[in-house]
């Protein structure tokens, strides 16, 4: 049940269980993009249902999201199996179904992830983050487009905004911007997992033409312990984005999130559709 005080968030990621790993929830108006729910909450959704999960060991290492399909408006039934549990890790995987034509079920996405024990060890930063303005230095942008889950983030564009004129002149993929929920809102793993899908596709930066494009497969990777979240707390993520390859109607593209501190908390990497 949710109340007026629930953050959009909260109330996207609720799931009923009544047998360990068997999850029922409803899809999100607050986070509809132009066809079907943005695909950052459907992955936060997919983690969801592995950090309920009573038999989940540690806390997430990586979470890979397959969108087979379109998530229709309406119910859906998640699955989530923990399907090996070692010493330091656990591997899982993860669909969600919904009702096909003829009533029985089908899979629209799938998923796997790795849970582990995080144990102090040595440790590096080998990807410094960049040197950009602080956030309250830069100007928050409205939506740029008219869907709703584009209105549920703060976002503060430092370079690579979208293209003021479609007119197939760009140069380049690279975006940086910094990000939080709208309203701010703690940041735990779920908020972190959508947004590293918050970047629009790189194709329309690279060639500044407008093309349909969507995601066909995501990982993240979770660098930071839940303690290293709580100290991000509501601030401020940066975010920066780039392809690496377009060809013959795919491209992947990279991305990684810091906080205000400059830790890096996760990065990603994705393959993506697109139409000439």
């Amino acid at each position: 049940m949710t109340t007026s005080h629930t953050h959009s968030l909260d109330a996207a990621l609720v799931l009923a269980s009544t047998t360990a790993g068997q999850y029922t929830g409803h899809t999100s108006p607050a986070y509809w993009n132009m066809v079907g729910p943005f695909g950052g909450v459907t992955a936060a959704t997919l983690l969801q249902a592995v950090m309920q999960h009573p038999e989940r060991l540690g806390e997430p290492l990586s979470l890979t999201v397959n969108y087979a399909g379109a998530l229709a408006e309406g119910p859906f039934t998640l699955q989530a199996t923990p399907v090996r549990t070692n010493r330091s890790t656990q591997h899982w995987t993860i669909s969600i179904l919904q009702p096909g034509a003829d009533g029985a079920p089908v899979v629209t996405t799938t998923a796997t992830a790795v849970t582990a024990a995080r144990r102090e060890t040595w440790s590096a930063a080998d990807t410094p983050m960049p040197a950009v303005p602080k956030p309250a230095q830069c100007q928050p942008i409205p939506p740029a487009f008219p869907v709703e889950w584009l209105r549920r983030y703060e976002m503060r564009p430092v370079a690579g905004a979208l293209p003021k004129d479609w007119d197939g002149s760009g140069d380049t993929s690279l975006s940086q911007l910094w990000m939080r929920d709208a309203p701010a809102r703690p940041l735990d793993f779920c908020a972190l997992a959508a947004m590293a899908d918050i970047f629009f596709p790189r194709v329309w930066l690279r060639r500044a033409h407008r093309v349909p494009a969507g995601t066909v497969s995501i990982t993240v990777y979770f660098h930071a312990g839940s303690a290293l979240l709580a100290e991000t707390g509501t601030g401020y993520l940066l975010g920066q984005a780039h392809a690496q390859e377009f060809r013959n109607g795919f491209f992947d593209q990279s991305a990684q999130l810091w906080n205000e501190a400059g830790r890096l908390l996760a990065t990603s990497h994705q393959i993506v559709y697109y139409k000439e």
